[in-house]
């Protein structure tokens, strides 16, 4: 029997063969096509079988839907891989092409039978069971799959549905009728058409491991499934194999509504970032740097997803889940003020390594109750901290950091206390870097400079991290256009003319003169609001009556100063 076979099939041949089962397994995502992807679908068709200006010829033309990836399982079923969502919709047009055709006009009686073989499955005389459907979904929720399967055995969908099997359906059912009522005298042609002359790329698998890696090259239409579905599916396998696929179902299900809550990722979805955070642990493990490093996929299908069959990994990435989730929370019987404002600050850090540090220290640290030694965390949150903002002004970049982050994960996971030894900074030459650095506001550091400043201004109280915070001008852009003021125009963007303030607070209050935003800051413009939580601007609104140059150039000069002597404490200045 051949590992893999790749056909190219007519709608007809693929799903009139008798011994067509086709199965859409719990691994994957519910079904997602909407109506605008049916639209398309249906304009698309409805193109191809009545070309404008061309004659259809039945014997040559060929509509290409894509493709549809299956593993033949041990129950002799085409375990659908990738391309349910197409073939749950053609599904639904056929079952609404035969509603709207019936078998009482005898030029669409041979249609009629055709599409039947296509829906349902039949004995060996070729009569067809409605109750017996060859497309089964054990994705859908019990309540779905029963609307699924009694649309297909009834042909009805009425309005108080809906769920997105039904809406489509009645979607189809209502362009159907519409081309009926312009083009009564040809509407066996549409059928015929779609049957015969619309292919599909079928790719059938008998080894599960196969069609996973013909599945990581192709799309369904708009909606490609994820990196984390792949897993999905791997570990479904791995627990079915154990008797315990129901176990892995439910706490699959719990990861990814703890995901949505806790992962914002810049590419990808929650669950990819998961399985992304604890990928930087195993890596350190294996002392795997920075150039060495492969893409999210291809690290977990090593040794055929060997990493995914070990039960420790699934639980690991559930317990950092949660980890992480007690960060956003930001909750405080789990951690203490101090540390909970060096999370504030590292949120704001110009990229996105330091969730990946994190994510290994706590897997290489936490006791047995998933708790950190408050000390050393606390020393390590600045100490990555002060490293990170100090590296980007020398090497900007987040691939530059790699190198070093790697390193330190991996001295991490071998409980080595190297740190950053082999890339402490030269004092002076940081110094001249961010003296001579254009603090625009287009550029990250920008704000991880005015989240670190503020956090660690005297008396300032500790901030939610869930908040949203802005880059105010202390002395307003509005005012140097005005004015002038600045005999300098470049101290109009330097750091020490900016600051953390509250969304609501920076809107209102941007383009004022200083002594009017002391208003704002205070909470006394117009109806009285609340005042800005920075405890800097209160306290200049209490000693400043204007801000001008000098006094930037002196607050810059003390940032920078203040920063020298934080990276200093923490070991990174040579």
């Amino acid at each position: 029997m051949p590992g893999l076979e790749a056909t190219q099939k007519t709608i007809k041949q693929l799903l009139g063969d008798s011994k067509a089962d086709f199965l859409v397994p719990e691994y994957q995502r519910q079904y997602a096509w909407e109506k605008k992807e049916c639209q398309t679908l249906w304009d698309d068709l409805l193109e191809f079988a009545f070309p404008q200006g061309e004659n259809f010829n039945s014997k040559t033309s060929e509509y290409f839907l894509g493709s549809i990836v299956t593993f033949h399982n041990d129950n002799d079923q085409h375990e659908i891989i990738d391309g349910q969502q197409r073939l749950t919709t053609l599904m639904l047009l056929l079952r609404a092409i035969y509603t709207r055709y019936g078998t009482h006009d005898s030029q669409a009686a041979p249609l009629s039978k055709d599409i039947e073989s296509c829906i349902w499955k039949a004995d060996e005389l070729g009569n067809v069971d409605k109750n017996s459907c060859k497309l089964e979904t054990l994705v859908a929720t019990d309540e779905l799959k029963e609307e699924f399967k009694e649309i297909l055995r009834t042909g009805e969908a009425p309005d108080d549905k809906k769920s997105l099997y039904a809406e489509n359906y009645r979607f189809f059912l209502k362009q159907i009728d519409d081309f009926l009522q312009k083009n009564a005298g040809s509407f066996a042609y549409l059928p015929a058409r779609i049957l015969n002359n619309c292919i599909l790329l079928t790719v059938d698998s008998y080894s599960s491991e196969s069609a996973m890696r013909i599945f990581s090259t192709l799309n369904d239409r708009g909606r490609p499934l994820s990196d984390s579905d792949i897993f999905k599916a791997q570990l479904y396998k791995y627990y079915d194999s154990l008797g315990r696929k129901e176990e892995f179902l439910e706490k699959w299900k719990d990861l990814e509504d703890l995901s949505a809550r806790v992962y914002t990722p810049l590419y990808g979805t929650p669950m990819d970032e998961a399985f992304t955070r604890y990928m930087y642990y195993e890596r350190a493990k294996l002392s795997i740097r920075g150039a060495q490093m492969e893409a999210l996929l291809k690290f977990y299908a090593r040794n055929s997803y060997a990493l995914l069959k070990n039960e420790k990994t699934f639980e690991n990435i559930i317990d950092l889940a949660k980890f992480w989730h007690s960060v956003v929370r930001q909750d405080s019987e789990i951690f203490s003020e101090r540390i909970l404002r060096r999370l504030f600050v590292l949120k704001y850090a110009p990229n996105e390594t330091w969730t990946n540090i994190v994510s290994v220290y706590y897997l290489a640290n936490r006791d047995s109750e998933g708790k950190l030694d408050e000390e050393k965390f606390f020393a390590f949150l600045n100490k990555i901290t002060a490293f990170i903002w100090g590296y980007t002004f020398i090497t900007p970049g987040v691939n530059a950091l790699k190198g070093p982050i790697s390193d330190y994960m991996i001295n991490i996971v071998k409980g080595v206390e190297a740190g950053f030894d082999r890339y402490k900074f030269d004092s002076a030459i940081l110094e001249t870097a961010i003296n001579n650095y254009s603090f625009t506001n287009m550029r990250p550091i920008t704000k991880s400079m005015l989240a670190w400043w503020a956090l660690n201004y005297s008396g300032q109280a500790s901030l939610d991290i869930n908040k949203p915070f802005q880059i105010e001008h202390i002395y307003a852009k509005k005012r140097q256009e005005f004015e002038k003021g600045l005999s300098n125009p470049k101290n109009l963007e330097s750091l020490g003319n900016k600051s953390l303030l509250e969304d609501g607070i920076n809107i209102r209050a941007s383009d004022y003169h200083f002594a009017d935003k002391i208003k704002y800051y205070t909470g006394q413009a117009g109806k009285k609001k609340q005042p800005t939580q920075i405890q800097e601007l209160l306290d200049l609104s209490k000693t400043h009556t204007d801000f001008g140059e000098s006094d930037i150039v002196q607050r810059k000069a003390l940032m920078i100063q203040k920063f020298l002597e934080y990276l200093k404490n923490n070991d990174l200045i040579k």
